[in-house]
C-alpha cells in the first residue's frame, strides 16, 4: 500500500587536519597563551570576576605592604641624619660608676651593654640622648636587641591579694561605689639642656660610705634569698611574690648607678636582659609598677645609656595601657600584663586619686623617649579630667574617683596621707618636668598649697609642732601618716623654683615635724601614723602613736624632704638628722643574714617585732635619698636637671620650646 522507504544514506567519518606551515607543537608559551585564552573564555562571568577580584585585592596589598617597608626606612634614615644635628654635645649621662669592692659571685658573662646608637626611637627633636658608639652596626644591633627582649614567657602564679596595699601600708578594703573622659596634647619639647656631670674621680665620704655599706649588705640579702623576686623576707631567708617581676632589682638600678656599685648593677643588667619578661599572666597596679618598674628602667636608661632598658620600658607602657579604656578615661587601678584585660578591685568600682594622677612623670617621659603620643596623651587626659571636676575644697581633694562615671566618691574626706599625697607632688613636678609651661599644674599646686594652710594646718603642743591633719565631714583629725613627710621636700623644691618664700618657710617647719617623729620614738623611727596632741597636758608628749599604728616599714619620706632640705638650704643639721635615722634602721631592722626587716614596734627597743619583710623602696628610695643626703656635690643629681618621681627615679627636666 505504501512504497518502500529508500534505503539509509550510508555513515560518513570525517577526519580534520590542520596544517601548519613548517611549525608542530613544541610546548611554547604562545601555545600555552592560546589554551589558557580558551578556558579562560569557558569560565562563567561570576568566576571570573571572583578571579579578577582576587588579583586586583592581592596587588593593592602588594603595593600597600611595599609604601609601609619604605617610610620606615626612610624614616629611620631621617632620625639618623637628624639626631646627628641636635645631639648634644655633653650627654645627659652620668658617667660609670665607680668600681665596687666587693665581687658578686659568679660574674661571668655580665659584661657591661655598651649603649647603641639610638636610631629607632624617639622624635627628631629629641636632645636628651644617651651616648653613641660605633662598636656595633646599628641595625645589627637593633635586632640582637630586638631578639634578646622577646624570648621565652616564663608563666608564673600571680598572688591573690585580699587587702589592698598601698606603698607597703596594708589598708583594709573599704565598701565601694561605681564608674573615666578627654583630649591630650602632643609630647613637649624635650630638654636640650645637658645636665652637670658627676665628677667621676669624686670618692664618697665616711657618711656615704656608711650607706654603701648598707646597701651592700641589703643587696646581699636580696642575691643569695630572693634573686630575682619582687620582695626579701630578710628573717626567713626567703621571698615574697607581688607581681612576679623581680621588682626590688629593678627598683634598686638606679641606686646601685649613683652609689657606684658597677658589679651589682651589671649583674642585675643581665638579670633584666635574659630574665625580665613581660609576656605572663599576671595583674599588676597600675600605679605601683607605674612608679617602680616603668620609672626604674626609665631612670636607669637615662643614668647608663644602655637602651636595653628603654625597649623594656616601652614594652611595660604598652602592657599598662588597656587600664585606661574605661568609660570616662579614668583608668582601672589593675591591669593583666598578659592578657591586657583591666579592672578595679575586686571590693569597688573606684580608683584611688593619687594612684590616677601620679603616673603622668612616668608616661609623658615615655613618650618623649619613644615618641609614641599616646602615653602622654591617656595620662593628661586624666589630669585634665580631675582639674575640671567639682567636689574639691579650695584645692584639696576627695580620695576616691568612680572609673565608670569619672567623678569623685566619698565626698568631704580629705587627706594627703595614704590615697591622695602623690596627687599634690604630682601637680609640682609635671610643671617643673615640663619647662614650668603647663601654668594649669601650677594653679592647681598653689590653690592646693592654701588649701592646706586654711585647712589641714594645725599646731602641737606643748612644742608647738607644725602638722597637717585631716578633714572629715568638717571635722578635724589631728592623725598624720609618715607619708606626708613628704611635702617639706615639695614645698622646698617649689620655692627653689620661684614659688613663694613662704613654702620654704612652711617647709621646714614641717621638716622639724617629721624628725620629731622619728626622735619621740623611743628607737629613733617614726611610727606608721601618728597623732598629735592638741591641747596643753602634764607629761603628754606632742607624738601619740595608737597600738596599730606604731609599725615601721623603713619608709624613705622623712629621709626625702631632709635631702631637699639640705641641698637647697645648706643647713648641716638636716644630715645630721638623717644619720641619726641610718644609726636607728642600723640598730633595730638590720637583719645579720641580710637585708633589713620592717618591724612592728618602734616604741621597744628591746623587741621592736621584725616583720619579715624588706620592701623594694627601701633599696629604690631610703638607701637612695640618705646617700644623696650626704653629698655636698649639688651637681650629683642636680634640681635643676633631674625632677625625682615618688618612687626616687631621676627623670630629666624637659626645657621650654624655642621661639621661632
Amino acid at each position: 500500500m505504501y512504497p518502500p522507504l529508500p534505503p539509509p544514506a550510508p555513515h560518513r567519518d570525517f577526519i580534520s587536519v590542520t596544517l601548519s606551515l613548517g611549525q608542530s607543537y613544541d610546548g611554547s608559551k604562545s601555545w600555552r597563551r592560546r589554551s589558557c585564552w580558551r578556558k579562560w573564555k569557558q569560565l562563567s562571568r561570576l568566576q571570573r570576576n571572583v578571579i579578577l577580584f582576587s588579583l586586583t585585592f592581592l596587588m593593592l596589598c602588594g603595593f600597600l605592604s611595599y609604601i609601609s617597608v619604605a617610610d620606615q626606612w626612610t624614616a629611620v634614615d631621617g632620625r639618623s641624619a637628624e639626631e646627628q644635628k641636635t645631639r648634644p654635645a655633653d650627654p645627659p649621662v652620668l658617667p660609670a660608676p665607680q668600681k665596687a669592692d666587693a665581687h658578686p659571685e659568679n660574674m661571668q658573662g655580665a659584661l657591661p651593654q655598651k649603649p647603641q646608637r639610638h636610631f629607632r626611637r624617639g622624635p627628631p627633636n629629641l636632645h636628651l640622648r644617651a651616648p653613641r658608639k660605633d662598636s656595633e652596626d646599628p641595625r645589627q644591633g637593633d635586632t640582637k636587641r630586638r631578639d634578646e627582649a622577646v624570648g621565652d614567657a616564663h608563666q608564673e602564679e600571680s598572688t591573690q591579694r585580699t587587702v589592698v596595699s598601698w606603698r607597703g601600708a596594708v589598708i583594709e578594703p573599704q565598701p565601694g561605689t561605681e564608674l573615666p573622659s578627654r583630649k591630650a596634647e602632643a609630647p613637649a619639647r624635650p630638654s636640650s639642656q645637658a645636665p652637670r656631670i658627676q665628677n667621676p674621680a669624686a670618692s664618697p665620704n665616711e657618711r656615704q660610705r656608711a650607706v654603701i655599706d648598707a646597701f651592700r649588705h641589703a643587696w646581699a640579702g636580696y642575691r643569695k634569698f630572693a634573686w630575682g623576686h619582687d620582695e626579701l623576707k630578710p628573717v626567713s631567708r626567703s621571698f615574697s611574690e607581688w607581681f612576679g617581676l623581680g621588682l626590688t632589682l629593678i627598683d634598686a638600678l638606679d641606686t646601685m648607678w649613683i652609689l657606684g656599685l658597677k658589679k651589682e648593677f651589671e649583674e642585675a643588667r643581665k638579670w633584666v636582659s635574659k630574665k625580665l619578661r613581660f609576656q605572663k599572666d599576671v595583674d599588676v597596679n597600675l600605679f605601683e609598677s607605674t612608679i617602680r618598674i616603668l620609672g626604674g628602667l626609665l631612670s636607669a636608661y637615662h643614668l647608663s645609656g644602655d637602651e636595653l632598658f628603654l625597649r623594656k620600658a616601652e614594652d611595660f607602657g604598652n602592657r599598662l595601657m588597656p587600664a585606661f579604656q574605661t568609660p570616662s578615661k579614668i583608668p582601672y587601678s589593675d591591669v593583666n600584663i598578659g592578657t591586657g584585660a583591666a579592672h578595679p578591685p575586686r571590693w569597688t568600682s573606684d580608683s584611688t586619686v593619687a594612684e590616677v594622677t601620679s603616673i603622668q612623670l612616668e608616661f609623658r617621659e615615655l613618650s618623649r623617649l619613644t615618641g609614641s603620643k599616646k602615653f602622654q596623651e591617656a595620662a593628661e587626659e586624666v589630669t585634665r579630667h580631675v582639674h575640671s571636676l567639682s567636689g574639691k575644697k579650695d584645692g584639696l581633694v576627695p580620695m576616691f574617683i568612680n572609673t565608670h562615671s569619672g567623678l569623685f566618691t566619698h565626698m568631704g574626706v580629705f587627706t594627703l596621707g595614704a590615697r591622695a599625697d602623690s596627687y599634690y607632688e604630682y601637680l609640682l613636678k609635671q610643671w617643673i618636668q615640663g619647662g614650668k609651661q603647663e601654668t594649669q599644674l601650677l594653679e592647681d599646686y598653689l590653690e592646693a598649697i592654701e588649701g592646706i594652710r586654711r585647712h589641714l594646718l594645725r599646731r602641737s603642743e606643748p612644742r608647738k609642732l607644725t602638722f597637717v591633719g585631716e578633714l572629715a565631714h568638717g571635722r578635724f583629725s589631728a592623725k598624720m601618716d609618715h607619708l606626708v613627710c613628704f611635702l617639706p621636700g615639695t614645698l622646698a623644691l617649689g620655692a627653689h623654683h620661684g614659688l613663694p618664700a613662704d613654702h620654704m618657710e612652711l617647709a621646714r617647719a614641717l621638716m622639724d615635724t617629721c624628725y620629731q617623729m622619728n626622735r619621740q620614738m623611743e628607737t629613733g623611727l617614726s611610727p606608721e601614723i601618728v597623732h598629735f596632741n592638741l591641747y596643753p597636758q602634764n607629761d603628754h608628749k606632742d607624738v601619740q602613736v595608737k597600738p596599730a599604728d606604731r609599725h615601721n616599714l623603713l619608709r624613705p619620706e622623712t629621709v626625702e624632704s631632709l635631702f631637699y632640705l639640705y641641698r637647697l638650704t645648706g643647713d648641716r643639721k638636716y644630715q645630721d638628722w638623717g644619720w641619726e635615722i641610718l644609726q636607728s634602721f642600723n640598730t633595730y631592722t638590720r637583719v645579720p643574714s641580710g637585708g633589713y626587716s620592717s618591724i612592728s614596734n618602734v616604741q621597744d627597743p628591746l623587741n621592736p617585732q621584725p616583720r619579715d619583710k624588706m620592701e623594694s623602696f627601701f633599696l629604690g628610695e631610703t638607701l637612695k635619698y640618705l646617700y644623696l643626703l650626704f653629698s655636698d656635690d649639688p651637681d650629683l643629681l642636680s634640681l635643676d636637671t633631674y625632677v625625682f618621681n615618688t618612687e626616687a627615679h631621676p627623670l630629666p627636666i624637659w626645657a621650654p620650646p624655642r621661639e621661632v
